[in-house]
């Protein structure tokens, strides 16, 4: 019997959803509380006028007699416009042989699914996030980790974060506490993305001015506007920003004095 598990949250990116003719998508298998699972969607329906969406033991077949996984699950389809809520659907269930997958139809009609300017369907790709802890496993576990395309994410302060981006943004938030207190957007992929600018722009300031091309540091003053627009406090950010700005005028400077 295994130990609980605290629940980890998988984003599933289902590109070329809107056009795909295939009866069944399955992702990759991913491991929670030592034991894997997929997650599986039907585009056109399992012979009903709703996406069909579960969450499946992966190769259950394979497992020894007698498993059992009690489970508590929330399987959310992301809407990406930030005006509507997205649609999720919670449960806890026990998973066996003979229910090695879990779902639940009726949360998610396709004709809503699929509507114009609805906002789960953006650009031909379905976003599905997945929260799932393990409260028990009879049974041995799968303790391998697997190489997949789902990426797992953790939430810190609103923003969806690799777990290897936790500990530097942690860090920043410690020193800097006001940074987002004055963000406006709701929009957790829009608030993901812009985080992701964030750090792409220290990355961009560690390096020296020999380094940097005098396009790249305009590009990084245009990147630290759009975050100061969307309420990003980064005043510490943007002196830096001047003060790498400044290095670099001066070593071009420098440079033609040379070449004189």
């Amino acid at each position: 019997m295994g130990k609980p598990q605290l629940a980890k949250k998988i984003t599933w990116a289902i590109k070329n959803f809107s056009s795909s003719e295939t009866g069944k998508i399955c992702s990759d298998p991913f491991v929670v509380g030592g034991c894997k699972w997929r997650l599986i969607v039907h585009p056109k329906g399992n012979n009903a006028d709703y996406l069909f969406m579960y969450l499946e033991v992966a190769d259950y077949e394979s497992l020894s007699p007698g498993w059992r996984r009690h489970v508590c699950y929330l399987l959310n389809i992301v809407n990406q416009n930030a005006v509507k809520r997205s649609k999720q659907n919670e449960e806890e269930k026990w998973f066996d042989v003979r229910s090695p997958r879990w779902g639940r139809l009726s949360m998610f009609p396709l004709n809503e699914i699929s509507a114009r300017d609805s906002g789960f369907v953006v650009n031909g790709e379905l976003k599905i996030v997945a929260e799932i802890e393990v409260l028990e496993v009879i049974g041995s576990l799968d303790v391998s980790e697997e190489t997949s395309t789902i990426m797992e994410t953790t939430d810190f302060n609103g923003f969806q974060l690799l777990p290897s981006q936790v500990g530097f943004v942690s860090h920043i938030f410690e020193r800097h506490p006001e940074i987002a207190s004055e963000m406006r957007l709701k929009n957790p992929n829009l608030r993901t993305g812009y985080m992701s600018l964030l750090l792409s722009l220290i990355e961009t300031l560690r390096q020296s001015p020999n380094e940097l091309h005098k396009t790249e540091i305009d590009e990084a003053f245009a990147a630290l506007r759009s975050m100061t627009d969307a309420g990003f406090k980064v005043d510490w950010l943007a002196k830096k920003l001047v003060e790498l700005s400044e290095k670099k005028q001066k070593e071009e400077a420098g440079g033609t004095r040379m070449q004189e």
